[in-house]
């Protein structure tokens, strides 16, 4: 006899301290809710703090959905000096005297910044160069050749802080894979200096805000669904149900999207997600089932 699938199951959203890694965040946060089955949609750098989406039991699943979803956040942009990490985190290796920058030529210097551009991934990233990532290299005291990565910059908003000459206050929102440390890197050198990121934080998750985030020691469970409420959502009856949970393809014009572009998340009449469809040869497939 097949084990009962106990629960939970979900979406957490946490508000990720200073000092704790993704993964210290996945470990704490199986004992808190008691479950193995919990892993994260995409890491958040140690030193920076906000919204870390979890996924729990069944949802875990669903965590490549959220995976991609764009980013927004806010940090301070400390021009004049350059270091090993491109943030506060790493070693001085440069410093510039750039008292001379004014305002102007700060906000000027984020347009080319700003939209579709790529960048090379700081050797303190997750990113995999030939089978290892980036940061055990480093760690390693090596640094090699990355590849320029294309990503797109949405908005990049610049304040000066007030009290504090050289430091900007940065708004980012960005698609998935954009390193902020970079924009502030490459900021510093547009400016003729150098330049590095310090108190990073993550606003928002796709839709997931920092309204929607709890504690590590007090996460608040989610339902399933939340996990893929960015996409297109149809709801069937009983008996089409049945056939989706047996994972059948099924003719657009059954699944009731014939001029949606998908992918689907397909729910029954409570609103519990049942599977995520996609288009198939004119036809719809599940890209997985959940099971019930």
């Amino acid at each position: 006899m097949a084990k009962k699938d106990e629960g939970p199951h979900g979406v957490v959203v946490i508000d990720k301290p200073a000092g704790w890694t993704s993964h210290d965040v996945v470990a704490k946060s199986r004992g808190v809710l008691g479950t193995r089955k919990v892993g994260h949609s995409g890491t958040l750098d140690p030193d920076a703090t906000g919204v870390l989406v979890l996924g729990v039991g069944k949802a875990t699943r669903l965590l490549r959905f959220l995976t991609e979803l764009p980013k927004s956040y806010v940090g301070e942009i400390v021009l004049g000096i350059e270091t090993s990490t491109l943030d506060a985190a790493g070693e001085v290796t440069a410093t510039h005297d750039m008292s001379a920058v004014t305002d102007a030529q700060v906000r000027a210097a984020t347009a080319p910044l700003t939209g579709a551009i790529e960048q090379i991934p700081p050797m303190v990233s997750a990113v995999k160069i030939d089978g290892k990532r980036l940061h055990q290299l480093a760690r390693e005291g090596k640094e090699v050749d990355r590849p320029p990565r294309p990503v797109v910059v949405h908005r990049f908003d610049v304040e000066p802080l007030p009290g504090e000459p050289g430091v900007w206050r940065c708004e980012v929102d960005c698609s998935s894979g954009t390193y902020v440390r970079t924009l502030a890197a490459d900021l510093g050198a547009a400016l003729g200096g150098g330049a590095h990121l310090r108190a990073l934080r993550r606003t928002a998750v796709g839709g997931f805000t920092l309204d929607d985030a709890g504690t590590i020691e007090a996460p608040a469970l989610r339902p399933i669904v939340d996990a893929v409420r960015h996409l297109d959502q149809v709801t069937v009856d009983d008996e089409l149900a049945v056939e989706i949970g047996h994972g059948k393809l099924l003719d657009r014009s059954r699944l009731g999207v014939s001029d949606r572009p998908g992918p689907w998340a397909v729910c029954d009449a409570d609103g519990e997600l049942l599977a995520v469809y996609e288009a198939h040869k004119g036809a719809t497939k599940p890209s997985l089932v959940i099971p019930r």
